[in-house]
């Protein structure tokens, strides 16, 4: 059980990052042509943490009864 409690924390932390990940990019898309060099870098940013977050999903759902 110890094993999903730590899971479920690391979850946890993974949807935080990937929810302030897709607000960078939406502040990033309002703020265009404004910095727009920092598409490729804030998108993989997003990406990233997004796919972290899915295969934590995967992980849990696999350790749960």
């Amino acid at each position: 059980m110890a094993d999903v409690d730590t899971l479920k924390a690391e979850l946890k932390k993974l949807n935080a990052r990937a929810t302030q990940a897709k607000m960078d990019l939406h502040d990033l898309s309002e703020e265009l042509p404004t910095n727009w060099e920092r598409i490729l870098d804030v998108a993989q940013a997003a990406h990233d943490a997004h796919a972290a977050l899915m295969a934590a999903r995967r992980q849990l759902a696999e350790a749960a009864p």
